[in-house]
């Protein structure tokens, strides 16, 4: 029989509230900005090799994308980029950094109900920690979790991090994510397990070529509490 779960791990952005339809916005609102400088699919490649050079240095989030945005404009422009466009650039990522969260369809039933049952809950994000504080703050739930942990990345040596840290072995943890890539391929490749709630964007630089399977797919958070049901059975 395998082990009992006892920490379950919920990703916070597009798991349990919207977030990248908002990003994904301010990406179009920047293809109109530079549409005279290059052509959507130009600025598209140009932001996301932006963002994958800068995370090492500036990490995930709100923050870090507008300073690839503005990198982007003013490359795209050879300088040229007006100083109302860059502030306008800046206002956006303002706004990435303070919308108000409304939380996913499922996700405040889902979590009282797991409160009354014995297992320990965290919430396990990656991204600036002002800026994922201040969206669980905004989110009502966070008194939820009995842990935040908020990371840098979220690879293998991030989960066996985690788990050594709250004494668990893999066949004990659970992670509930949107994203194949930090939520679910590498705890599986750890010996945990994975529920992959989709939605309906996810960033680039989130996505996956090769799916291998070996974790169990919902379509509704609140489907969490009959599997977890189906694994204490046995």
């Amino acid at each position: 029989m395998s082990s009992p779960i006892k920490l379950i791990a919920f990703d916070a952005d597009d798991t349990l509230w919207p977030n990248q339809p908002l990003f994904d916005a301010v990406e179009d609102d920047l293809r109109r900005l530079l549409t005279q400088y290059g052509s959507p699919e130009a600025i598209d490649t140009a932001l996301i090799e932006a963002q994958v050079e800068n995370v090492s240095l500036i990490g995930y989030g709100a923050k870090g994308f507008m300073l690839s945005m503005i990198e982007v404009a003013i490359k795209l422009t050879d300088g040229q980029v007006p100083g109302s466009a860059i502030l306008q650039i800046i206002d956006q990522g303002k706004h990435l950094l303070a919308y108000p969260i409304a939380l996913l369809d499922g996700v405040a039933d889902t979590l009282r109900a797991l409160r009354e049952q014995p297992y320990t809950l965290m919430v396990l994000t990656k991204g600036d920690l002002f800026d994922q504080e201040s969206k669980l703050a905004r989110s009502g739930i966070g008194s939820c979790f009995d842990y935040i942990e908020i990371v840098s990345e979220k690879d293998e040596a991030t989960y066996r991090r985690i788990m050594t840290r709250y004494g668990v072995d893999a066949t004990e943890f659970v992670m509930v994510g949107n994203s194949l890539k930090s939520d679910i391929l590498p705890v599986l490749n750890v010996g945990g397990r994975a529920i992959y709630v989709p939605y309906h964007t996810t960033a680039r630089h989130e996505q996956v070529q090769h799916d291998t399977g070996g974790y169990e797919q919902i379509n509704h958070i609140s489907e969490v509490i009959g599997l977890l049901n189906q694994w204490a059975l046995g």
